[in-house]
């Protein structure tokens, strides 16, 4: 009978690659943020409908004077990064500011 002995290294363990030597796979989850978008009220629908095109977006809320409530839900922070910055460089956006971030561990 032979016996698999593995050598367990300060790397190893932080990698995750105690048990197997197969890249770590990070769990489920993903960043939920909250954001609050000042455009044109003239064009609040092209804004809405442009905003709507981004995957995870979805408007939980809108006045008459331009302000629209945006729930993002993203793989992680760099993709809800992205998302900020693109919403913000929208034609007819003033502002986009985050108001609520949190991680969903799944």
């Amino acid at each position: 009978m032979t016996e698999l002995t593995q050598t367990i290294n300060r790397r190893t363990l932080i990698t995750g690659r105690v048990l197997s030597a197969e890249r770590v796979i990070a769990p489920p989850g993903g960043e939920i943020a909250s954001i609050v978008v000042q455009a044109n009220p003239a064009h609040l629908d092209t804004v809405e409908a442009d905003i709507l095109a981004f995957a995870g977006c979805e408007i939980h809320g809108r006045d008459a004077r331009g302000k629209l409530i945006v729930v993002v839900d993203a793989p992680d922070a760099g993709a809800l990064g992205s998302i900020m910055n693109d919403i913000a460089s929208l034609r007819h956006v003033h502002t986009a500011c985050l108001v609520f971030h949190a991680i969903d561990a799944g």
